[in-house]
């Protein structure tokens, strides 16, 4: 008995160390997921339009200079690049590094743009007098060639066009959000600035039917949300080609052959614990809409002692437009 005992400890300390091991080297390792997305009646001439996304970063360093992220990126072609959130650890971190030395090796940012997610800072400081301006992260960021995605961007190929939508704010109704806004919390430019947004995202209202409109969100947007926004008066929802999100991670921990334990969820059941599978992820459709989920780079470690990636490797993603023949 005293040997099987034995045994079993040295056969679970060998597993342990197998998996310490093997979390270690796989949460610095990235992998390029390639996801093709069908689109009807696409103009011919944005039939392989490629947008690469970025996400999550949350401070992660993959070598000196992030030499092996920005190698990744850089072997890939790319019509646009999106970072969708979670560049920092929470919201009051200041170690920019990790994010501006990766912008500053990337060579393609001809066409990037940035949507913030909940551990990046706030955009502007309201409690100031001073001519409205951009907080040091954001403007750090714009000055290595990102543009911050308040309202909309349009990318042109050939005579077709894609818009790029921040899509909180594309499904606000303009007037009864600028009235929400108290003049004793902001200034008066914060407020014509929140008028000059919403007037950008009204051209959208008389867009070409050819046109693609794609929404960009750090929160995937659920099934129960959507069916929340089209019952409710005060939002609009537009014809989306497609939403592209991060947030969950894919599950930060997974086990193998069962998928993600935990995401961070308020629209579902028991907070996202044990969440659906297929609403994790990856592509999916619900109501004619498509959604893209990014599992991301980093880590959360709003449990500090689950602050790693288990079966859950590091992720970029290219997504590649394509008609629906």
């Amino acid at each position: 008995m005293k040997k099987i005992k034995v045994n079993l400890l040295i056969t679970f300390t060998i597993f342990l160390l197998s998996l310490i091991t093997y979390t270690a080297l796989d949460n610095n390792r990235i992998k390029i997921v390639h996801q093709e997305v069908k689109i009807d009646n696409l103009p011919s001439e944005l039939d392989g339009f490629a947008i690469l996304q970025v996400t999550d970063l949350h401070e992660k360093m993959f070598g000196q200079y992030q030499k092996r992220l920005v190698e990744k990126i850089n072997s890939l072609s790319y019509d646009v690049i999106m970072f969708t959130g979670d560049m920092l650890k929470n919201s009051k971190s200041t170690n920019y590094k990790p994010y501006f030395t990766l912008l500053e090796g990337i060579e393609n940012k001809e066409k990037a743009f940035f949507v913030p997610g909940n551990t990046d800072p706030d955009i502007y400081n309201l409690n100031t007098e001073n001519p409205l301006k951009k907080t040091d992260f954001y403007y750090g960021m714009e000055q290595r060639g990102v543009k911050l995605l308040e309202s909309l961007s349009t990318v042109e190929k050939g005579t077709s066009k894609v818009h790029f939508v921040d899509f909180e704010l594309s499904i606000q109704d303009a007037e009864k959000s600028l009235e929400s806004l108290k003049l004793e919390d902001i200034s008066i430019r914060y407020l014509n600035h929140q008028k000059q947004l919403f007037n950008e995202i009204s051209t959208l209202d008389n867009k070409d039917d050819a046109d693609v409109l794609i929404g960009l969100t750090h929160y995937p947007v659920v099934d129960a949300r959507f069916d929340f926004l089209m019952s409710e008066s005060n939002y609009i929802v537009r014809d989306y080609d497609l939403i592209m999100a991060g947030h969950y991670h894919g599950g930060q921990i997974r086990i193998p052959f069962f998928g993600a334990l935990f995401i961070p969820e308020g629209w579902y059941p028991r907070d996202g614990l044990f969440p659906p599978q297929d609403r994790v992820k990856g592509l999916w459709e619900y109501r004619d809409i498509k959604q893209y989920v990014s599992t991301g780079l980093g880590n959360s470690d709003a449990i500090p002692f689950l602050d790693f990636r288990l079966f859950n490797t590091p992720e970029i993603n290219l997504i590649t437009l394509r008609d629906n023949k």
